[in-house]
């Protein structure tokens, strides 16, 4: 099945492109993405690019063309018009009354064929279902959600007798000595630490940029936290799906662990710098990042082994941590609607005699 799911993940990474408003558009300068938004093409327009839609609905009108993919996750797509692309939607409806020309991908959904409705492609799902008039026109294949094998039952076999009741076996008493976890977690706290001081000698301006992103505006930096959060496993899923993107799937699979760390290490900035003036003291910017970093992790670590609820800490702090990097892009640019900080110079501090 020939897809273009290239173009799909690369309208998910639009997810990432710091903005301030919830409409942006792709480096092809057509292509359109929506977020917590209704879309509606009219009648007689033409969107030469690809729409991508996140918790919104979609209207494409009888005489509108779309010429380029359409993405659709958590809402409701009708198609009477017509699409030169592929369409794929997640966890949504589609309903189809024109002509779509290219594959078409359910994950999570509902799919209706009405009667006028032609298709010119593959149909498949995962986890969804097909409903197609008998009168709609497909060209291609319909994957559908294999049903379940119905098992019928073998006749004139007696019932087995009742087994007589079994003493149950003693279960061996292992105990766990918690000092392996707190073990665990300050050897952590010092790999991230020195991992914190070495990216303050190379990448300071990167790592204030990503901290001055989630103290300014941490709403928007968690926000973008969790939607890396959720959007990447479905990514990820779908590139492995097509077995020739599995690669790129690895190097996403990469990407989120270097994103963590790279933002628990801005954090960890923040609060070494907050530490310092606590206690009257000016240290270093290598010193002080690699305190608040040690800190930081030692802290959320202790919480984190905390029953039933300690792992919340260690997940909030996440979502800040990969919505800095994602909106600043690893610290390479400002956040949206954040003005530069001034350029202030490091003050020596002569060594104490």
């Amino acid at each position: 099945m020939r897809t273009k799911i290239t173009t799909f993940i690369l309208l998910l990474a639009l997810l990432f492109v710091p903005t301030a408003s919830a409409h942006a558009q792709s480096p092809d300068g057509n292509d359109v993405l929506l977020i917590g938004q209704n879309y509606t093409l009219l009648s007689d327009e033409t969107l030469d690019g690809s729409l991508a839609i996140i918790g919104g609905n979609a209207l494409i009108e009888e005489g509108a063309t779309i010429n380029g993919d359409v993405v659709l996750v958590g809402g409701n797509l009708t198609i009477n018009g017509d699409i030169s692309g592929d369409v794929a939607i997640i966890g949504g409806n589609l309903t189809i009354s024109g002509t779509i020309n290219g594959n078409i991908a359910v994950v999570g959904g509902q799919a209706a064929l009405t009667e006028t409705a032609e298709v010119n492609g593959d149909i498949a799902t995962i986890g969804g279902q097909v409903e197609r008039d008998p009168d709609a026109k497909v060209s291609g294949d319909i994957v559908d959600n294999a049903p379940l094998v119905v098992v019928p039952s073998i006749p004139g076999v007696p019932n087995a007798p009742d087994a007589p009741n079994v003493p149950d076996v003693p279960k061996p008493n292992v105990n766990v000595n918690p000092l392996w976890d707190v073990a665990g977690v300050i050897w952590r706290a010092l790999a991230v630490a020195a991992v914190g001081m070495l990216l303050t000698l190379f990448l300071q301006p990167q790592l204030e940029r990503v901290v001055d992103a989630i103290t300014r505006q941490p709403v928007l930096a968690g926000s973008f936290g969790l939607l890396a959060v959720v959007v990447t496993p479905l990514a990820m899923l779908i590139m492995i799906v097509t077995l020739i993107l599995i690669p790129v799937a690895i190097i996403v699979a990469m990407i989120v662990p270097l994103a963590w760390l790279f933002g628990m290490v801005a954090l960890g900035q923040e609060v070494g710098e907050r530490f310092t003036k606590a206690i009257h003291q000016i240290w270093a910017p290598v010193l002080s990042t690699g305190v608040g970093t040690f800190l930081l992790v030692l802290v959320t670590g202790f919480i984190g082994m905390i029953p039933c609820f300690g792992w919340l800490l260690s997940f909030i702090i996440t979502l800040f941590a990969i919505g800095g990097v994602a909106m600043t892009w690893f610290g390479t640019r400002s956040a949206p609607g954040s003005t530069p900080a001034p350029h202030i110079p490091q003050v020596e501090v002569p060594p104490a005699s």
